[in-house]
């Protein structure tokens, strides 16, 4: 888990030529919301889906982290999408495809250029077997402030496609690509947040998927429907029974019989100062909720 700035355990996808679905998402309890100028709108309107994006990020989705995903460098949409982004300013801009570093840090001199505030972070979708190859390499630009990185999200749907791959219940074929990413992720300091569930019907795949992603280490669950919301964001939020937990291992290890010691026992279990970190992780994370969704 990385250092919690804001929650990300459940990223709602919202097509932008969905005004209800854009209006809707203002009440929903999921963390942040994806304006999707991408995958979820029809080449035919994507000039007008984006005025409609243009003003639902001006009135905003009420304290939500915000990304806009735009379309891809190769595609005739890409400039305009670029420069909506810098001028309406959310909190980050998605690009999808991303397969090598260059792309990253010309997006983000592009940014530069266009006059983007510095807040407007560089979000990238792993999504093909170039970028999963070259995770590491993009992750990396993130030690670039030109590149404004920040986030890896998984794209199974175009990994699959690209590669032939099955993705079946427990995505046995996939695994070894997601930790790939995650790794390279985590190395270079970012975020990363897993592909979308796409049977919205089947809660019961979904919370498995939910659970396995968490175990693997993301941060959190892109989405597609907004059914899928509660499962994500007990998956991969601090349980009560974590947070009581980590509330009793700081104590124990700062307890005065302690003083001084580099492990100490708890629970029948060693913990050390690593552990202690990562209750403090967890607690951040529980706070940052909290804080988030009374707004």
């Amino acid at each position: 888990m990385t250092p919690v700035a804001r929650p990300r355990r459940s990223l709602l996808f919202a097509p932008a030529s969905n005004g209800r679905a854009l209006e809707k998402a203002r009440g929903l309890a999921c963390d942040a919301v994806i304006v999707d100028l991408e995958d979820a709108v029809a080449p035919a309107v994507k000039t007008t889906a984006r005025e409609d994006a243009r003003a639902a990020l001006a009135k905003g989705f009420g304290g939500r982290e915000v990304a806009l995903r735009i379309n891809g460098p190769d595609t005739p949409w890409h400039a305009d999408d670029l420069a909506l982004a810098a001028r309406a300013a959310p909190d980050a801009v998605l690009i999808p495809k991303v397969s090598s570093a260059e792309t990253v840090r010309d997006i983000g001199r592009r940014l530069d250029a266009l006059g983007a505030p510095a807040h407007v972070h560089v979000w990238a979708m792993i999504e093909t077997a170039r970028g999963v190859l070259d995770a590491d390499a993009i992750a990396r630009t993130a030690r670039e402030p030109a590149s404004r990185l920040t986030l890896f999200v998984i794209g199974a749907n175009d990994l699959a496609r690209e590669t032939g791959a099955r993705v079946r219940p427990g995505r046995a074929a996939l695994l070894p690509w997601l930790q790939q990413t995650l790794l390279a992720a985590r190395a270079g300091g970012l975020a990363v947040i897993d592909s979308v569930y796409n049977d919205f019907n089947d809660a019961t795949g979904f919370t498995q998927e939910c659970e396995q992603g968490r175990d693997l280490g993301f941060d959190g669950k892109s989405l597609i429907h907004p059914a899928q919301i509660d499962a994500a964001n007990a998956a991969f939020g601090p349980s009560p029974a974590e947070i009581e937990e980590a509330h009793a291992l700081i104590a124990a290890f700062a307890a005065p019989e302690n003083a001084g010691k580099g492990a100490v026992t708890f629970r029948g279990r060693m913990i050390e100062d690593l552990h202690v970190t990562m209750a403090r992780q967890v607690l951040a994370l529980a706070d940052a909720i909290a804080a988030l969704h009374r707004n």
